[in-house]
């Protein structure tokens, strides 16, 4: 009698366990979800849409002539579908021709016809003579963003031989520990074991207290913050998937994932604090930043491996609340609370514009995929709804939505069709191991 009540004890523990982390296995439920999920028309309208799109070329958007890595990034295995693989080859080996004899990798690049745009910054390259590169400074992910798209082409089109090309007189593998080495270099605090870069809005490009947003300058401000640690430990885990990781490749990654939990994970309000300053602090005496809230950082930081399971649920039943509270339509919601009016200039002053609390599918989109991959596929499926509807009803990706489900900024923006496209594919994958 002890031993039977002993056992249905540790079952009913367990049962409670797996309900509270997301886990309990309902057959029957996830058949009926796996049905609904592979019967969702909109998903079928969303995925058409999304690959006329992106068979137009690799600029990030209608408002961007410009091809940007981080964007690419995003979409590069949507793109792979409907391009030619030689077309992204190309299109990727440009990032290598165009990267600096420091190993600095800069943002972006257009054909020198389209460089229309005053920039006293520009970058140029002897191997690649037509174009014009570009980077906003205060960034400090152009990197780790070429060398995990480089890997999901990789992993996409099996070709590994991409490793061995030459790009002047180096290989594209030995450019990618050149760009490793840039960033310990030029962007790695030795004080708290993690690279840093310009403060700025979570994962955004623009700062705070200048007219020149994206280039750092004497108003710069730099600190550490989760999004740049957290695309750089996904590109050593690529770079050890592609075979070309060392073993100080990754006792970095080790000491990176280390330290963020160290220095950036907020135990006692169960959250990623916004930044750590290495400087003098640019936030208002009256503001307290650490209620402030990085949904794109945190989807990252998942992305990564930094978060358990249980936090993950954690941290999406914030995002959740934090969507209710501001009136905003999904978990696409950039920070909550947004930074006072006036902490950054022009339109980002005001609360819910751009990068300032404005809704990025960009981003909410890849904290759906971790969702799927972390089992909270009902929770995922719920919160993809408001993403999923608004393309539809508008039959167009928009950069970003502000109060009202309102399209801001550039159409036909790709990065955001590109983790579309492959939420849905999670999503119907997930479904036929269910039916």
């Amino acid at each position: 009698m002890k031993k039977n009540f002993l056992s249905l004890l540790a079952a009913g523990i367990m049962l409670f366990a797996s309900v509270q982390t997301g886990t309990a296995d309902n057959s029957a439920d996830n058949r009926q979800l796996a049905e609904t999920i592979l019967n969702d028309k909109s998903f079928d309208e969303v995925v058409v849409l999304a690959q006329k799109l992106l068979s137009k070329g690799f600029n990030a958007g209608s408002g961007y002539s410009q091809v940007w890595c981080r964007d690419m990034n995003t979409f590069i295995e949507a793109a792979l579908d409907v391009v030619p693989h030689k077309d992204v080859r190309e299109a990727l080996l440009l990032f290598f021709a165009l990267q600096q004899p420091n190993g600095e990798t800069i943002d972006g690049y257009v054909t020198k016809d389209q460089f229309n745009w005053g920039d006293d910054h520009a970058y140029y390259s002897g191997l690649a003579p037509n174009h014009v590169a570009f980077k906003n400074t205060v960034e400090t992910d152009q990197e780790t963003s070429t060398i995990q798209a480089l890997a999901k082409y990789i992993r996409k089109t099996g070709d590994r031989q991409i490793l061995q090309q030459k790009v002047g007189d180096r290989t594209v593998t030995e450019r990618i520990h050149d760009m490793i080495s840039f960033l310990l270099k030029e962007k790695y605090s030795g004080k708290y074991g993690l690279i840093y870069g310009a403060t700025t809005a979570d994962w955004g490009d623009v700062q705070p207290h200048s007219d020149d947003v994206v280039d750092i300058n004497k108003d710069t401000r730099f600190a550490i913050d989760v999004y740049d640690n957290a695309m750089l430990i996904i590109a050593l885990d690529d770079m050890r998937e592609m075979g070309i990781a060392t073993k100080d490749d990754m006792k970095l990654r080790r000491s990176i994932a280390k330290n963020v939990r160290k220095y950036l994970w907020d135990k006692k309000r169960q959250k990623i604090r916004p930044h750590m300053y290495l400087g003098e602090s640019p936030i208002p005496a009256d503001f307290n930043e650490e209620e402030v809230y990085y949904h794109g950082g945190t989807a990252i930081a998942i992305e990564a491996g930094l978060l358990s399971k249980r936090e993950i649920a954690t941290v999406n039943r914030t995002m959740l609340r934090n969507v209710k509270a501001s009136g905003m339509p999904s978990i696409g919601l950039t920070i909550y609370p947004v930074y006072p009016k006036g902490f950054f200039h022009g339109g980002m002053a005001d609360a819910y514009v751009y990068q300032n609390g404005g809704d990025w599918t960009w981003f909410g989109g890849r904290m759906i995929q971790q969702l799927i991959r972390n089992g909270y596929v009902r929770e995922a499926y719920d919160e993809v709804r408001p993403m999923i509807d608004r393309v539809v009803k508008n039959q167009d990706f928009y950069e970003w939505y502000g109060p009202g489900n309102k399209p801001s900024g550039s159409g036909a923006f790709k990065g955001l069709a590109g983790v579309l496209v492959k939420a849905i594919e999670m999503f119907r994958e997930w479904s036929k191991n269910k039916r």
